[in-house]
């Protein structure tokens, strides 16, 4: 293997490590509070990569931060709603994955997505863009599997929004509660009216 391929390996090393750092870091405690420094010291990376792969600094970080976290999520939510035998239970395997993964964060963790959404969406157009790009895939996929339970394209579209909205919302009730009964009330809810 040359030099070249080597230094080329390690730098998407050291910009795979920044993204799955600072997602990590959203999740946990928002944009403003997220630091470079702290995202160079968690990431293990060397300092000195940060701006050769992210020029625009922490907003262009977080965006890549968004986009691979929300990626993730949209197959996670794919890989969920394979396993399902209908819609309510897709609906109810998604939550109860989410349900777990906030309880295995101790509470700590939320939607890095829906953090960034409500402190940075409103100043910065591309991290307005990039949540609204996350949301819009989870839509999508949420859709997707309401049309193959027979609700038509609008109508799909239109429930997709009711679930990823109550979703969310009962992911920042349970975690500022420090209890999963958001989730597991809105779960209960949204099989009863997807049956």
């Amino acid at each position: 293997m040359t030099e070249t391929a080597t230094a080329r390996r390690s730098g998407a090393a050291s910009r795979e490590r920044f993204i799955a750092t600072t997602a990590r870091l959203l999740q946990r405690q928002g944009y403003a509070a997220t630091g470079l420094s702290e995202i160079v010291a968690a990431s293990g990376a060397p300092k000195g990569s940060l701006y050769f792969h992210f020029p625009g600094g922490k907003e262009e970080l977080a965006a890549a931060a968004i986009a691979s976290a929300g990626a993730q999520l949209r197959d996670a939510i794919a890989t969920v709603f394979a396993s399902a035998d209908d819609v309510a239970a897709a609906i109810a395997g998604l939550i109860d994955a989410l349900a777990a993964g906030l309880a295995a964060s101790d509470y700590r963790g939320g939607c890095p997505i829906a953090t960034v959404a409500l402190e940075r969406a409103g100043d910065s157009p591309l991290l307005r863009e990039r949540t609204a790009q996350a949301f819009d895939s989870w839509l999508d996929a949420i859709a997707a599997r309401l049309r193959a339970g027979g609700l038509s394209r609008a109508r799909a579209e239109r429930r997709a929004l009711l679930v990823l909205s109550a979703i969310e919302g009962a992911l920042i009730l349970a975690r500022a509660g420090r209890d999963p009964g958001p989730l597991q009330a809105v779960r209960e809810e949204l099989a009863e009216l997807l049956a």
